[in-house]
This record gives structure tokens, C-alpha cells and sequence, in this order.
């Protein structure tokens, strides 16, 4: 059997697959590979949410749930008076009707007009915000998202940070939310306040909420990628015990979600929205127990949230939860100093475990360089030196089968019609002269998870967002503009081909002939950084081949 052929043949259908793959995930469609969160059978034991917009307590399994609190109309958020806080890095507006987070500008994110991209937003088109609000056993209407704040003060506190804090009191109990912004940080010190002057108290409840609509994250402009659709978008929760779930939208519409609900205290837990290269999360303090909801609650609305039960808070006496609020980019070297398993909003897809260190070499190379396509580069020279002997390996064998090859030609006119006796002398003949038929594929299999797990660094990293190389690359997270590295890729793949041994079966060397335009239009759709490794380390295999075929020509001219 001609294994040579059958390793280039599965070479080729993978790359087409990994082509169809990910043009209809351009296209909207769901992916071939799935890479769907875990889902629970459509009669999950997870009771439904409530319509209301008040989430229910999930204190105890089967208790009445609370009085249904109206739902908020829009409009009344939209005209409430806004509240403005913000440090070097991220403003925020606050709504009075509400105290929700309902904008967010990030600074230094900026879009291809120089405007700061806008994460959360409350709009007629777009909804994407926080909230938080208090729920009891009973019939108690609690503050809550949907009531009046006041302005109680601002400005900054003892360590210079900006803060402000806003009031609401509902049927004797006082809501006090304060926002605490640090230098250069994403995230918001969030502090809930609760005041009782009741007699009668039924347990509180304090809930955390991220609220979002499923459309796709609004495109900023070029500096999105061809292939923004295809990552993740939606809820993410997070326990010790449970790791790292991710919920579908489409998922939730059915009620075929499971996520970790009980969180004991002393475990880290938070949940988050997640959009390409961005997200916001709710982190609460582990010194409670918590539950952990999500659902649907309007037409193309979605919630994922944290329920902490503060237990019954004694008349006159006050209590104080505090929380974090994230939003902000999925900068990696950030994001693992935020809370336990922060680094997994960056979604590297099934190959993290190359995916992680490659990003990890990769921006130490840029704190040396400082520009990341020069960074790509000196990293290819370093893969391409850690295989360097099998490469080198590989590449005499192909040299020893170019040296074959007219003896190859010779046994298939001798032995035409018999493809059993023909393999048999071809294998005969390998072993005589101790050629691995095998060896000229190696390179090309090997380099298949490092290249698929490049692509995710390069298509997650925010890092890579608008950063330019050189010339006409002004942004390595997008295709080449005007297809100069696709083409320059295809004519390097093309010398390759030239190089290597002509297979002796007809068919086969079509598939290699071929091979160099199926993979330039494939790489027509990735990012130039990619197709920028691609060609860097096509160039260098071009010149270690030459080399040692040079010898092995030489050798040939002595003898």
C-alpha cells in the first residue's frame, strides 16, 4: 500500500474540510466540530425563570417566588438621568432608574475612527448592560433594577480614585450601590450596602446580573476580521468544581441549559458575556454560598447572573456585600490576575494546551521587539529550530526519493496492472536503500496543531487587534488587503512542490500540483499574521531543502 498517498490525500481532505469549515461558520452556520457548551437534556431539573424581569430567589427548591415586579420599560432608562464616572482607562454611565451600568467605553480600544469602542450600550437597536438589585421570601418590593436612585455623592476617595455612590429605599429597606474605579483597571469595585429598618424581615437576597441581546458583537470596522463570527458570543459561568461552561444562546431558547447552580462558600464562582476579543463579568465574594441562573427574559433578551442570600438583617442594623464588575478586553496577561480561571474568557478552542505557551513565546518575544508581526517571525525561526532535526530528516528523505525516482517510474511500467506486486517491490526498495516513505509528509502532519492553534492565538488575542507589521499591513488580526502574503504563500508552497520528488502516481501529483491554490484561497480569509508564519516558515523549508538536496546532488556528481 502507498502510505505516501494516503498521508498527502488525508493532508489535502483535512485542509478542504478546515476550508468548508470555516466558511460556513462565516456564514453564520453552525460549526462541523460543534464546540458547544455542555447541554442538559430538554427536561432538565433546572426549574424555568420566572417572566418576570425581577429574577426569583433560588433560596430553597420549591419556595414561592416573589412578588412579580414590572418589567422595566425601556424608554424610561433611556430618558433617566445618566451618572458619569471614569478613569484613564473606562467611562462609565450609570442610570438613575435603576443604578445599572447601562454604557461603557473603553478608552484604549479604539475603533478605525479613533472613537473608544462602546461595550456595554442601551439602545433601541442594541442592549448589553449590568444590574443588581435585592429579592426576599415573600411579597416585600425590594430596591431593585427598577427603582429610583438619588445621587447620594461622588468624586474620589482617601487613595484618589473616582467613586459615587447611589440610594434607593423600597418599604423600609435602604439600597446603597457604590462604583469604585482604579487606576488603569477594567474593573469596577462594586459595593452593595443594605440597611434595615423593618420589624418584620424576611431574608434578603442581593442578585448580580448581566443582561444582552444574541446578536453578534457590532462590527468596529476592519479591525474585527473576517472571521469574527465564528468565535464564541454569549453567557459563561464559572465554578472550582465545574470549570468553564459556556451557554448558547439557542440553547437557552429551549431550555436545554445546565450550569453549575450551587456554589459553597469559599469557592471562587463568577459569570460573564462574551463577544470576540471582549467580555464583562460579575465576580463575587467568595464568603457566602451562591447560586448561579440563567434565561431568557424578553424577546431576544438573555441573563446570566449571581444570587447571594444575605440571610434576615436585624432591624437597624446594616450589611455590605461587595462585588467586582469586569469590562473590558480579553488581554491575557490581565485577565489571569483578575480571579481563578479568568484567562478562560480567552477561548483558544480544543488546542489551549499548545495554544497558551504559543501566545506565552509569542508576547515575550514582543516585549523584546515591540511589534508583533516581527515577533510571528522570530517565532516561526524558533518552531522551525525546535523540528529542525526531523525536518532535516524528512527533507533527505524526500532527497533520497528524488534520487529513486526514475527506478519508481521503471517498476510501474514493469509491473502496470498490478498495483499489489508494484507496492510490494516500491516497499522492497525502501528498505534496500532505508528511505521512509513517510518522511516527506512528517513536517506537514506535525506542524497541523501548531498551525491550528496559531490561528486561534492570532484570531482571540486583542493584542493583535489593529497592530500593524510593516507597509501595507496595518493589522495583523485581518486578511492581507490586498492578498500580497496569500499569493506569496502560494508561489513559495508551488517551489516546494518543484522541490520535492514528482509522485509517481498520476493522480497524486495533481493533488500536489493543486495543493499550492487550494491553500492560497484558503489563506485568502486568515489573518495576515497567520498567512505571515505560513510563508516565513515555507521560505525557511524552502532553503534547508535546497541545501540538502544540494549535497545530496553533489554526492551524486562524486560518485
Amino acid at each position: 500500500m502507498d502510505f505516501k498517498k494516503t498521508i498527502l490525500w488525508a493532508v489535502f481532505s483535512m485542509s478542504v474540510l478546515m476550508l468548508y469549515n470555516n466558511w460556513q461558520v462565516h456564514e453564520g452556520k453552525p460549526s462541523l466540530f460543534g464546540g458547544a457548551p455542555v447541554s442538559a437534556p430538554a427536561n432538565s431539573e433546572r426549574p424555568a425563570q420566572p417572566k418576570s424581569d425581577v429574577p426569583a430567589t433560588t433560596m430553597a427548591v420549591g419556595a414561592p417566588v416573589i412578588s412579580q415586579a414590572p418589567i422595566v420599560n425601556p424608554s424610561s432608562i433611556e430618558a433617566s438621568e445618566k451618572f458619569v464616572i471614569q478613569n484613564d482607562v473606562l467611562v462609565l454611565e450609570i442610570s438613575a432608574n435603576g443604578a445599572n451600568v447601562v454604557d461603557a467605553k473603553l478608552l484604549k480600544q479604539l475603533t478605525p475612527e479613533k472613537k473608544p469602542v462602546e461595550l456595554f450600550q442601551y439602545t433601541a437597536t442594541h442592549k448589553y448592560f449590568a444590574r443588581s438589585g435585592l429579592i426576599a421570601m415573600g411579597n416585600t418590593d425590594l430596591p431593585n433594577h427598577t427603582s429610583t436612585f438619588k445621587l447620594l455623592q461622588s468624586g474620589k476617595d482617601g487613595s484618589g480614585r473616582p467613586f459615587m455612590t447611589l440610594v434607593s429605599e423600597r418599604n423600609g429597606v435602604k439600597l446603597e450601590k457604590t462604583f469604585i474605579l482604579n487606576p488603569g483597571s477594567y474593573v469596577v469595585d462594586v459595593g452593595h450596602r443594605v440597611t434595615q429598618a423593618n420589624s418584620n424581615t424576611a431574608p434578603l437576597v442581593l442578585y448580580t446580573e448581566l443582561v444582552r441581546d444574541s446578536s453578534q458583537e457590532k462590527k468596529i470596522g476592519p479591525f474585527d476580521g473576517a472571521f469574527s463570527a465564528s468565535t464564541f458570543t454569549g453567557p459563561a459561568a464559572y465554578t472550582e468544581k465545574e470549570k468553564f461552561n459556556k451557554l448558547e444562546f439557542t440553547d437557552i431558547d429551549k431550555n436545554k441549559i445546565t450550569i453549575p447552580t450551587q456554589v459553597a462558600a469559599g469557592d471562587p464562582a463568577w459569570v460573564a458575556l462574551v463577544q470576540h476579543y471582549f467580555a464583562s463579568a460579575w465576580i463575587p465574594s467568595d464568603k457566602l454560598a451562591r447560586d448561579i441562573y440563567a434565561g431568557k427574559i424578553d424577546n431576544n433578551l438573555y441573563r446570566i447572573g449571581i444570587q447571594t442570600p444575605l440571610g434576615v438583617v436585624a432591624q437597624g442594623t446594616t450589611v455590605v456585600e461587595k462585588s467586582r464588575l469586569f469590562v473590558g478586553p480579553q488581554e491575557e496577561s490581565v485577565l489571569e490576575t483578575i480571579a481563578p480561571g479568568f484567562a478562560l474568557l480567552k477561548d483558544y478552542g480544543y488546542l489551549t494546551i499548545l495554544a497558551k505557551p504559543i501566545f506565552w513565546l509569542l508576547e515575550k518575544i514582543h516585549g523584546y521587539v515591540g511589534n508583533w508581526g516581527w515577533a510571528i517571525i522570530l517565532l516561526t525561526i524558533l518552531i522551525k529550530l525546535v523540528f529542525f532535526p526531523l525536518s532535516a530528516a524528512s527533507y533527505k528523505s524526500m532527497a533520497r526519493m528524488k534520487e529513486v525516482q526514475p527506478r519508481l517510474l521503471s517498476m510501474k511500467e514493469q509491473y502496470k496492472g498490478e498495483p499489489q506486486k508494484l507496492n510490494q517491490a516500491m516497499m522492497e526498495m525502501y528498505r534496500k536503500e532505508k528511505i521512509n516513505p513517510l518522511g516527506g509528509c512528517l513536517p506537514v502532519v506535525i506542524q497541523i496543531p501548531v498551525f491550528i492553534s496559531l490561528y486561534w492565538v492570532l484570531l482571540s488575542s486583542v493584542e493583535m487587534r489593529g497592530a500593524p507589521w510593516v507597509l501595507w499591513i496595518q493589522d495583523l488580526s485581518v486578511p492581507d488587503p490586498y492578498y500580497i502574503l496569500p499569493v506569496i504563500m502560494a508561489v513559495s508552497m508551488f517551489v516546494q512542490t518543484k522541490l520535492n520528488p514528482t509522485p509517481p502516481d498520476p493522480i497524486q501529483a495533481k493533488v500536489m500540483m493543486y495543493m499550492p491554490i487550494v491553500f492560497s484561497v484558503m489563506f485568502f480569509f486568515f489573518p495576515a499574521g497567520l498567512v505571515l508564519y505560513w510563508v516565513v516558515n515555507n521560505l525557511l523549508s524552502i532553503a534547508q531543502q535546497w541545501q540538502i538536496n544540494n549535497m545530496f546532488g553533489k554526492k551524486l556528481a562524486k560518485q
